[in-house]
């Protein structure tokens, strides 16, 4: 994870998958957000593009890197899991306490889940779960920080707040072929 001044300007590109247009931000080599699909691609990209310190964030052609991540990306809603650790992402600017809730987030392997306690623990702050669920809502780079892998302690699907709720976060989970999701249950 990038922690370089930024000196280049960010853009964002539009892309299918199997789950709908999704859209990447960027600068350099390095992606500093991800949206999943919105209601259309018209919000898809206004969400994407929402300002950074005060400037539109304006549409480009991606190069070698950043296509290679869309690639990743794409194969991984394919259905050909991958754990996307190796996207360069630049949280600078995002809160201590988030970046160690997003550190701890994007070690949990495809198929495997955790509890927001879990990180809460693990970050050496038992007892926040809350606040480990509200650093997860402001993920900006979801996917790549599979948020989407972090459940209640019941296992419950609660307040995902990606487009399409828990809805999406369910998908996920089915795609990444988690145990207890889109499969028929024995027990």
């Amino acid at each position: 994870m990038s922690d370089s001044t930024q000196t280049e300007t960010v853009v964002s590109a539009l892309f299918d998958t199997a789950i709908g247009l999704c859209a990447i931000a960027w600068h350099g080599d390095t992606v500093v957000r991800f949206q999943l699909p919105e209601a259309s691609e018209e919000q898809t990209l206004a969400r994407i593009t929402r300002p950074f310190d005060g400037s539109p964030v304006p549409e480009s052609a991606p190069g070698p890197v950043i296509i290679e991540a869309i690639a990743g990306i794409r194969a991984h809603l394919d259905g050909a899991v991958d754990a996307l650790r190796w996207i360069e992402v630049d949280l600078r600017g995002v809160p201590e306490f988030h970046r160690a809730v997003y550190a701890v987030t994007r070690a949990i392997d495809p198929g495997h889940t955790l509890s927001y306690g879990d990180i809460a623990g693990r970050i050496g702050a038992p007892g926040s779960a809350q606040a480990v669920g509200q650093a997860l809502g402001r993920n900006p780079v979801p996917l790549i920080i599979p948020c989407h892998r972090v459940l209640a302690a019941d296992h419950a699907l609660h307040g995902f707040s990606a487009p399409g709720g828990i809805g999406t976060k369910a998908r996920l989970l089915e795609i990444e072929r988690t145990p207890g999701f889109g499969e028929p249950m024995l027990f």
